[in-house]
């Protein structure tokens, strides 16, 4: 395709022998030269999501080494960090370093950003061999460079954030803002957050709470995070339940105020989509933000159990998610010492 022909969705870079999307492609063009309409980003850091992460980890056996090997091979066979186990991959920071003229994300050469969309359908280039990483993280210091298109989403870094903690804030800024959206639709509801002591679940849990949740439910796997999260003060229960476990979710979720008119899911593990099911109202919502979900076991299992509840999957987009995720992170020191915690 010529230079006069690109798409803003990026379909002039993929690869594959049939029309996909670029998140559907096999392998990407990962070419330095710019298409009228995109930028070029030099890569700083990547931030690897937390199911693709904790796949692989599981898979090496937390061999660091073998992990990083791994990224290094997906992204120079593919062209773009997607893993093929989960289909999912994470996002950037980096400085801008070449704008195309027709270019419309409103970026200058030396602005330092977060994409705000995922790895899974960006072009990439890694060229430090990941020298800088032991494998053992989801962030990742790296040297190359990224592609963002015509319709790809950027924010400009924040002057009074450190770095890291604005990139893990943007990586799942779309769950809070969601989370607050719905929660808004309902009149003072019950809000469970299943893996409320994790990133996109501690920002959901102080979304809900300022959207006007009457009572907020953080669940997590064990105790230690029970402290955490307790210690934030974002819930006003908490509780401990394997989520993995339907009857025991919903036990845990209704001892503690439930069913809720909205359970949030956050967790990074397959296998939880009965009990957020079994735990929520007739007539209430299930925000699904976790990539291990499985949509058809969600659909399928609602149908059996004859629940009445709306099913929402979170694309990680909406207008203004990454401004609102860091105001919370500014305005909850709850929220933030659980985000400086893990870093």
């Amino acid at each position: 395709m010529s230079a006069q022909h690109s798409d803003p969705t990026g379909l002039h870079r993929v690869l594959d022998d049939r029309v996909v999307l670029p998140q559907a492609a096999g392998r990407l063009d990962t070419r330095r030269e710019l298409w009228p309409d995109e930028v070029r980003i030099r890569v700083e850091r990547l931030n690897l999501d937390a199911a693709s992460f904790r796949q692989l980890e599981r898979k090496h056996q937390a061999d660091g080494d073998a992990v990083r090997a791994e990224v290094l091979d997906i992204v120079a066979t593919r062209g773009k960090m997607q893993n093929p186990e989960t289909g999912s991959g994470g996002m950037l920071i980096g400085t801008v370093e070449e704008v195309g003229p027709d270019s419309t994300l409103g970026l200058a050469v030396g602005d330092r950003v977060a994409t705000l969309v995922s790895l899974t359908l960006t072009p990439l280039v890694i060229e430090d061999g990941l020298a800088h990483w032991d494998g053992r993280g989801e962030q990742v210091p790296a040297d190359g460079y990224a592609i963002l298109f015509g319709r790809s989403i950027a924010a400009v870094l924040p002057d009074d954030l450190p770095h890291d903690l604005a990139l893990a804030v943007m990586d799942v800024c779309g769950a809070p803002a969601l989370t607050a959206r719905v929660v808004g639709e309902y009149d003072a509801p019950v809000v469970a957050v299943v893996g409320g002591g994790g990133k996109s679940g501690s920002l959901s849990l102080a979304a809900a709470r300022a959207a006007g949740a009457t009572r907020t439910i953080g669940v997590v796997p064990h105790e230690a995070e029970a402290a955490l999260l307790k210690g934030a003060g974002l819930a006003d229960e908490v509780v401990v339940a394997d989520a993995r476990d339907p009857l025991a979710l919903r036990a845990a979720v209704e001892s503690a105020g439930g069913p809720a008119d909205v359970t949030v899911v956050c967790v990074d593990v397959p296998g939880c989509e009965g009990g957020a099911v079994l735990a929520t109202a007739d007539r209430g919502t299930v925000i699904f933000f976790s990539m291990a979900t499985s949509f058809s076991a969600a659909a399928l299992g609602a149908e059996g159990l004859a629940a009445d509840v709306t099913m929402l999957v979170g694309n990680g987009y909406l207008p203004g998610h990454a401004a609102y995720a860091l105001d919370l992170l500014r305005s909850n020191a709850g929220v933030r010492g659980l985000f400086e915690g893990r870093l």
